[in-house]
């Protein structure tokens, strides 16, 4: 049986930034593929969102995330006991009681934090509000997507989905990857996550890693390179029949 093949997306972005990864998974390796919306409200949220969708799915799981996502899965696959393996990309891999914004401060590599803007947005709660944040349009190219055109970098300006503060300040619980095997592609060249940070994340997962020249969206920009890589995680997850 081949897993059903789960794909999150990170912040700034929606599970369009999968569009070339799926379309070799799902139309020429004929992998059952699905992208689901990540609210983007904070890691305790967004985790328990996703693990609600997988309990609904009647087969094993390989679960994968990019950027935010890595922290996403890495909370939600704790409670659905269909995952049999995590793949991250360019994608955070947290230990219990760290946060993002902790992480983020940490790196070397990344210029994520001073390249981006401050909202607020209501929280449905008595008129209380909160804050969220997005990536300074005439920044985005350099902090977060380098190796792809300035065409294509300003539809991602206009079309970035804003993440809640609470995606960096959120402790992250119990980790996924000590109970299971993980794959993980480091952008070598990754400024948003930082490439320092996603590749000591990934080691100190265990996780079989390729390393890539790209930028942070190694996927939009070389979905060849992460398809490979998820397909060589899909071949062998436990539960897998080959």
């Amino acid at each position: 049986m081949k897993p059903t093949i789960v794909l999150v997306h990170g912040a700034f972005a929606d599970a369009s930034s999968w569009n070339g990864v799926i379309e070799r998974l799902q139309q020429q390796e004929g992998y059952t593929v699905i992208a689901p919306p990540n609210p983007l409200r904070g890691v305790g949220a967004d985790s328990a969102y996703l693990a609600s969708l997988l309990n609904q799915i009647d087969r094993p799981v390989l679960l994968t995330g990019h950027s935010y996502g890595g922290a996403v899965i890495t909370n939600a696959a704790t409670s659905a006991s269909n995952v049999v393996g995590l793949v991250y990309v360019a994608a955070f891999a947290p230990d219990e009681g760290e946060n993002l914004g902790d992480v983020e401060n940490g790196s070397k590599d990344s210029v994520l934090n001073a390249a981006l803007v401050q909202y607020t947005y209501p929280t449905g709660h008595d008129g209380e509000t909160s804050v969220e944040f997005a990536i300074n349009p005439a920044r985005i190219q350099e902090a977060f997507a380098a190796d792809l055109p300035a065409e294509t970098t300003a539809l991602m300006a206009a079309t970035q989905r804003p993440v809640a503060a609470a995606a960096f300040s959120d402790a992250s619980g119990p980790p996924a990857w000590r109970n299971l095997p993980s794959w993980a592609v480091v952008a070598t060249g990754d400024k948003a996550a930082g490439a320092d940070v996603v590749r000591a994340h990934a080691r100190r997962a265990g996780a079989d890693i390729v390393e890539v020249d790209g930028s942070h969206v190694i996927m939009i920009s070389k979905p060849h390179v992460v398809s490979e890589h998820i397909l060589k995680a899909a071949r062998v997850v436990p539960g897998t029949q080959r």
